[in-house]
């Protein structure tokens, strides 16, 4: 019997209640987020004796496995630049709620384990209103932060924010090996 006419006859000749219905597929709504860290600027010496290395994590939303990093800038000491582009693809629910936040983290390198110097967060909502009237993209200067106190230093950094498409959640699942999910 052929697939045609076996789903044919089960579609039809079946009692309503018992048809075979196609799994309905699952969209979501998501955006590109883009994020370059450009540099920071007077950041507190944590690391006394010998020159300063300094990299950035950079997270977004709540899920610990989108954190990414730039390379170590191993010249600038409390001033370091990195010009360094990160790309995720955002849920478009995360720019209607102020509950998730772009991190980034700033550690000087030791081969003892990373030294946390501070870092700045903000909520994707705040970011989104902010770029929405330039296009979607803007430039930001933040104070960084250590613990519940202003530390010392300013990070740099620019984002953009792409056009939400709809997309497939297995497809999404599938594709975007390399990329941060939704």
């Amino acid at each position: 019997m052929s697939g045609t006419h076996f789903k044919y006859l089960c579609t039809h000749y079946l009692p309503h209640k018992h048809k075979i219905k196609s799994k309905p597929t699952t969209n979501m709504e998501c955006r590109r987020f883009e994020v370059t860290l450009v540099s920071a600027s007077d950041l507190e010496d944590v690391r006394k004796l010998f020159k300063m290395k300094v990299h950035a994590r950079v997270s977004v939303g709540s899920n610990p496995n989108t954190e990414k990093r730039t390379p170590t800038d191993k010249h600038g000491e409390i001033n370091p630049a990195w010009n360094f582009s990160m790309k995720f693809t955002i849920s478009e629910s995360m720019i209607h709620y102020p509950n998730d936040m772009l991190v980034i983290k700033l550690y000087c390198k030791r081969k003892l384990g990373d030294r946390y110097i501070g870092e700045m967060h903000m909520s994707m909502k705040e970011l989104y209103e902010y770029s929405y009237a330039n296009g979607g993209s803007a430039i930001m200067t933040c104070p960084v932060h250590k613990g519940s106190v202003q530390s010392q230093g300013i990070l740099r950094f620019s984002y953009r924010f792409g056009e939400k498409v709809t997309i497939d959640k297995l497809v999404l699942a599938e594709s975007v090996a390399g990329w941060s999910m939704c």
